[in-house]
């Protein structure tokens, strides 16, 4: 479903991503593990067209998405929280789930049908709906960010660092829904970036290791050297 065909990307004239290539199939849930500055929010940048391919290609079911502009990509069924999770604080909860999928034109019918999918999937949302976006609390946010993923990724989600922070509970609510998610939406592809891969619980089908931009042999260990990017560019 999603395939990276020798993927590179700089950031300031900084390499960041380097040869990229990986073929993430659908109904998986994929884990790109890494150290901070490692690359993984570049790449998840780099499929939204939110960061520019200095050479290389990101094929979405055969096409090619140079194709189609960053605030298209959602419309083909992509997800994307990032590791920022904002939610907008003037709307509630809910406004902010309904909100891509009217950006992108759905029908009423087809937005209560994705918001009833969501709720599903992640329960502890029905108690926040009528809440502020900015009522939430960090965990609450990230939940909040998963659903609003779930709302227009019928096809692909991206999950940017969504452990990071939370406490033990909060940690395997968001597991079980994403273990609901798969049962739910067998043919759906999720790619999950954490630092610390122990923080997944087993959720993931695969796991990909980042280091310095490039993706490692399946056998190679992870260097505990600092990384040569700084923070600000992950």
């Amino acid at each position: 479903m999603l395939q990276f065909e020798n993927l590179s990307a700089d950031i300031v004239r900084a390499p960041v991503l380097r040869n990229i290539c990986a073929d993430l199939p659908q109904g998986s849930i994929n884990a790109v593990v890494g150290r901070n500055g490692a690359g993984k929010t570049t790449l998840l940048r780099a499929i939204m067209g939110l960061i520019k391919l200095r050479e290389g290609r990101i094929l979405f079911d055969g096409c090619d998405l140079a194709g189609v502009p960053d605030y298209g990509r959602a419309k083909l069924g992509i997800g994307y929280a990032p590791q920022e999770r904002v939610m907008f604080p003037t709307l509630s909860v809910e406004e902010n789930l309904r909100l891509p999928c009217q950006v992108a034109g759905f029908s009423k019918a087809q937005v209560d049908e994705r918001l009833a999918l969501t709720l599903d999937v992640v329960p502890q949302l029905r108690d926040m709906l009528p809440r502020s976006g900015a009522a939430l609390s960090g965990g609450q946010g990230k939940m909040a960010a998963l659903g609003r993923a779930l709302m227009i990724g019928s096809r692909l989600v991206l999950l940017d660092e969504p452990f990071q922070g939370l406490a033990p509970a909060l940690a395997t609510q968001y597991s079980e829904a994403l273990k609901r998610l798969q049962s739910r939406v067998p043919e759906l592809c999720i790619v999950i970036t954490e630092s610390n891969g122990s923080l997944l619980k087993d959720v993931q089908d695969r796991t990909l290791h980042i280091e310095r931009g490039a993706l490692l042999p399946d056998a190679a260990p992870i260097s505990t050297s600092s990384s040569p990017f700084i923070e600000a560019y992950p």
